[in-house]
């Protein structure tokens, strides 16, 4: 397990970069043969994430459930594009299979959403955390607080 950091710490990131929500939901648990399916390229895709850096993909989170979801953080949409539609790679196949097999009855669910950002429009602070989500994919950072001042309106 990761050391927890205790200090406030914020992802420094200089790079425009990007966010790729995509996830399945389990909508009939006893019909494993559906869904299992999917969970094993789901394992395979993010393994290959972990072993291609090159691919793109600067890091990522998963949760497990009866919705499974992974939030993956991209240098570029361009690389996220190019890996999907990549046919050698373990994405694609895993997509052909699903929408000719598995997305016909409704018993497992699919979705994904894609965010750009860059530096000044998001934020992304942690404190008594291992380094996790993006702080973990990029660099974590002390940054200086600044004091949000509100006044009273006279009543």
């Amino acid at each position: 397990m990761s050391e927890i950091k205790m200090q406030r710490l914020e992802a420094d990131i200089q790079e425009p970069f990007v966010v790729f929500i995509i996830g399945f939901r389990i909508n009939k648990y006893w019909k494993i043969h559906k869904w299992l399916s999917v969970q094993r390229a789901f394992k395979a895709i993010h393994k290959e994430l972990d072993t291609n850096p090159d691919i793109g993909c600067m890091g990522y989170e998963i949760w497990s459930g009866r919705v499974r979801l992974s939030i993956q953080y991209w240098r570029s949409y361009d690389e996220l594009i190019t890996y999907a539609r990549d046919k050698s790679a373990a994405h694609f196949p895993a997509w052909f299979e699903f929408n000719s097999t598995v997305s016909r009855d409704g018993d497992v669910g699919l979705w994904h959403e894609v965010y750009m950002a860059k530096p000044g429009t998001f934020k992304a602070v942690y404190k008594n955390m291992p380094p996790f989500g993006l702080g973990r994919a990029t660099q974590l950072a002390s940054k200086k607080v600044t004091k949000i001042v509100t006044t009273q309106p006279n009543l």
